[in-house]
């Protein structure tokens, strides 16, 4: 049976919420990676934040990347799997929600992240596919 934990991408950051999205773009630069969880005081997601994000959220909006804080591109606490569920839960958490990427949590902690990149390297033709239509609307 493969779970969470054995396509996620380990080892996702936080970033408060009060932070700036030039905090966030040039921790994402530094981690190779397209989205950050975000934080409230006591350490509880409280948003998501990605590259697009910072993009059409803050620079297209002419907003400057140094003075805003992370937590005006957040919409809602995101979507999360536990670390051992199954890959079938994974995929209905994500296909349900039309999101790309979901957190992967173990015993109240951050461990990791799944996003479509993970996906695509462990499921079948058919799965993907599925999961493409689900998401996109379209194989």
């Amino acid at each position: 049976m493969t779970v969470a934990k054995d396509i996620m991408k380990p080892g996702a950051r936080w970033i408060h919420k009060d932070e700036t999205v030039a905090d966030a773009a040039r921790l994402m630069a530094e981690l190779d990676v397209g989205s950050l969880i975000v934080s409230d005081e006591n350490e509880r997601m409280c948003g998501i934040v990605t590259d697009r994000d910072v993009v059409v959220k803050c620079i297209a909006r002419d907003k400057s990347p140094a003075d805003t804080p992370v937590k005006e591109l957040c919409e809602a606490t995101p979507r999360w799997v536990d670390a051992n569920a199954d890959i079938e839960i994974v995929l209905d958490e994500m296909e349900t929600h039309r999101i790309k990427r979901v957190p992967v949590i173990e015993n109240s902690q951050l461990v990791g992240m799944i996003s479509e990149a993970d996906l695509a390297r462990h499921l079948d033709d058919n799965q993907l596919g599925e999961f493409m239509t689900a998401v996109y609307g379209r194989p």
